[in-house]
């Protein structure tokens, strides 16, 4: 019987990656272990991660002076909403890219394509002139509004429609197949999983966000959860720190899930975009 040998390159690499993934976790584990102990013992014993008297007064503390409930709905509305929107867009727009034959559309997806490297902060202005405008300001609709279009959503469907067998489609074009049936009986389904994955990323980013809310939302009530985090902990951190802590895990706790849950299907999509250029 033959021993496997084991490659010590192997065994260093893998040693790597393993303190790389202790990094990465690292700050999650620091915030949802101080999250448990108390003021006294958080600025005392900051570095050691498990607390000597685990409590659940600091999440009782967030629900007493915030409006827990309402500030997370308000996150999970737009984060849905512009998530929804944004995948319709992206597959609309990518669907036409890919099989309408129009002069000049390349030209018109690189140009689409550069967008991505402009920096949020040229169309801020922008936007927040003409939401104020509308009378948008101080409402979760003005932070909506400028986000139902995303590049990367169609970018990477996309690439990933590039990869769908060409006699399929021109087997539903002979049997006089309309474009809106090909595209939800035949491109949809097959698409589903970069969908699915896109819509992920999507839903990440807009529960994250920060920049463009802190500039729309006033009042505490119309509140995201990123805003309430920065808020409670300009206002309160260096004296209440495991409250923070609290609030962030609170706040990280439904895009980890849900990473957590497709992650398989978020990295098939990013594998698949370099299929096809």
């Amino acid at each position: 019987m033959k021993t496997r040998k084991t490659d010590p390159l192997q065994v260093v690499l893998h040693v790597v990656l393993c303190l790389i993934a202790v990094a990465w976790l690292y700050p999650i584990i620091f915030a949802f272990c101080n999250s448990f102990k108390t003021t006294q013992e958080a600025l005392n014993h900051v570095l050691t991660l498990l607390p000597k008297a685990p409590t659940l007064e600091n999440y009782k503390h967030v629900f007493e002076t915030l409006p827990f409930v309402k500030i997370t709905c308000n996150t999970l509305i737009i984060a849905c909403v512009v998530t929804s929107l944004k995948l319709v867009t992206s597959f609309m727009a990518a669907y036409s890219l890919v099989y309408f034959e129009v002069k000049g559309k390349n030209v018109l997806y690189f140009l689409m394509l550069s967008t991505m490297f402009i920096p949020f902060t040229v169309s801020m202005i922008p936007n927040y002139l003409l939401i104020s405008k509308w009378g948008l300001s101080d409402s979760i609709y003005g932070v909506m509004l400028p986000q139902f279009a995303d590049v990367l959503g169609i970018f990477m469907l996309r690439q990933s429609m590039r990869t769908i067998p060409k006699s399929l489609i021109e087997v539903a074009k002979l049997d006089h197949i309309g474009h809106r049936k090909t595209m939800l009986e035949i491109v949809l389904p097959i698409v589903k999983p970069a969908l699915c994955s896109t819509g992920i990323i999507f839903f990440i980013n807009s529960w994250n966000e920060y920049v463009w809310p802190v500039l729309i939302l006033k009042s505490k009530e119309n509140y995201t959860l990123s805003l309430a985090l920065q808020m409670y902990i300009s206002a309160e951190g260096g004296t209440n720190f495991p409250v923070a802590m609290a609030v962030s895990v609170m706040t990280m706790s439904i895009p980890l899930i849900l990473y957590l849950f497709f992650q398989r299907q978020i990295i098939d999509t990013f594998a698949m975009s370099g299929i096809k250029g």
